[in-house]
């Protein structure tokens, strides 16, 4: 089946406590919110979105936390088979770096992970933190 996104243009924005519990909680309304937009639980497209999501998220609870203050997630449908991921922190100075991965590291693999699975990736400034972003494409493809 061809996971497609059925609102061109729709979008989806939540704030999440910095948490672990948050973290979790955003990764499940992502796959949760692309169902709603016809893109099933279980496809690759949702099942990519769900590591993307997982893992920026937990990033901006461990590195992006500031006392107070709550991450946010956001998706964009880019198109029939497209998808924009922002999560957005309040730690400015703490920018994303890919790890060298060193073998038996037990961490440092999350942005291998979103580089992998993403068109393309990057971040953003904001007048207070940051928004590290990725594209998806169903099944992969370029843009």
């Amino acid at each position: 089946m061809n996971a497609e996104i059925t609102l061109v243009g729709a979008e989806f924005v939540q704030r999440f406590t910095a948490t672990r519990r948050g973290a979790r909680l955003a990764r499940r309304l992502a796959v949760h919110q692309l169902d709603e937009w016809g893109v099933p639980y279980g496809s690759e497209l949702s099942d990519d979105v769900a590591v993307i999501v997982a893992e920026l998220a937990a990033n901006a609870v461990v590195h992006g936390h500031a006392p107070g203050r709550d991450f946010e997630l956001r998706l964009k449908a880019l198109g029939a088979d497209g998808l924009r991921i922002e999560v957005s922190d309040a730690r400015g100075e703490r920018r994303p770096e890919l790890c060298a991965r060193g073998a038996g590291a037990e961490a440092g693999h999350g942005l291998h992970l979103v580089e992998a699975l993403a068109v393309k990736w990057g971040v953003a400034e904001r007048v207070v933190g940051k928004t590290v972003w990725a594209e998806i494409r169903a099944g992969g493809s370029a843009p």
